[in-house]
């Protein structure tokens, strides 16, 4: 459904090609070799977000799919548990149990999550991942033991470089406010470039402001695009334009684009200025000006250098081989923490006998 589901579903794939046994426990609509269903369709089905977000119908559907979830995760021998989720009930639930555990953070932080992060702060078997170094100074004025950064990975073996560019700019993703589209579009028509938008319109009135100020701009947009097709477009532009007007915790299009062989021009928020580095131009965010100037220059990059880069940080090996990593760790301390408690209980024994 969306990125988290699908940064999921790749890291089932990638771990069993890496040689692991993974279970996925999701949605029963969920498409995975190894699927455990917690609930039988994912909440939208039944509980739109929009009009159910914070009730207590949805709070009652996805506490009733976690702990379906976690039954299995106590009667499975798991080796380790890879929580992708945003419920934070998971993280205690787990070092009460002892079962080692990896917790990637997705989204900034909110109350609860924040609080249940705190509470494992140094607990080495409660392992915690981010997605950016950028997002952690939002979580821990100090970063603790158990704490790391994971960049996100792609299937580089689809997104890749194409024979040629069209002299095109592309602008994906969802059409929503906090995407900056808008701002995109003002600076192409200020350039005098050409661009292709794909995307879900999230927000039907802005797109409909978005299209209205591109004027007589050479401006299309395409819909929502998919697979191949959508690769195809990425591949041919001259350079993306990734625009957030919030602090993106990493920001895919743009380690797609990258794979692709394609430069980023981007706003300076959140993880843009990691993900990017020098192959292409991070302007001041929201501005439309510096936005404008670096459309006007955006050729002369080393395309082969955008696929390097993404192929070194951002591919899904990458990140199989840095969680593979953070797994050891959780598990080792578990191991370590459970022989101290057996020690411990075998001392007390001999004591009272």
């Amino acid at each position: 459904m969306g990125g988290m589901e699908a940064h999921t579903h790749l890291l089932c794939r990638e771990l069993r090609a890496a040689g692991h046994a993974v279970t996925l426990l999701a949605a029963g609509e969920s498409d995975d070799a190894c699927l455990a269903p917690i609930c039988p369709a994912p909440y939208e089905a039944e509980l739109p977000w929009d009009i159910y977000r914070g009730t207590r119908q949805l709070e009652d559907f996805q506490r009733r799919a976690y702990a379906a979830a976690f039954e299995i995760v106590r009667a499975g021998r798991f080796d380790v548990v890879h929580n992708n989720s945003l419920f934070p009930a998971l993280i205690d639930w787990a070092r009460r149990d002892g079962i080692p555990t990896v917790t990637t953070q997705h989204v900034p932080p909110f109350a609860r999550m924040a609080e249940a992060v705190r509470r494992a702060e140094n607990d080495d078997a409660a392992r915690i991942t981010f997605v950016s170094e950028s997002q952690v100074p939002l979580w821990f004025a100090q970063k603790p033991s158990n704490a790391s950064v994971v960049y996100n990975g792609i299937d580089c073996r689809i997104w890749h470089p194409g024979e040629k560019h069209s002299g095109r700019l592309v602008w994906t993703g969802r059409i929503t406010p906090n995407k900056g589209l808008l701002e995109a579009v003002e600076a192409v028509r200020r350039a005098g470039a050409a661009l292709d938008i794909a995307g879900q319109a999230e927000d039907r009135e802005y797109l409909a402001a978005c299209m209205a100020a591109t004027g007589d701009a050479d401006i299309r947009f395409l819909g929502q695009l998919h697979g191949e097709e959508l690769r195809a477009l990425v591949r041919r532009a001259k350079a993306a334009l990734v625009t957030p007007m919030w602090d993106e915790p990493f920001g895919l299009v743009a380690a797609e684009a990258l794979a692709s062989g394609v430069p980023v021009l981007a706003f300076d928020r959140g993880a843009m200025r990691e993900v990017v580095g020098p192959c292409g131009v991070v302007v001041e965010a929201g501005s439309v000006d510096d936005l404008t100037q670096a459309i006007m220059r955006a050729d002369g990059f080393d395309r082969a250098a955008c696929r390097e880069r993404a192929v070194s940080r951002f591919s899904a090996e990458a990140m199989v081989a840095a969680y593979e990593s953070v797994y050891r760790a959780a598990i080792g301390a578990a191991a370590t923490g459970a022989a101290a408690s057996a020690s411990s209980c075998s001392r007390t024994a001999a004591l009272l006998a």
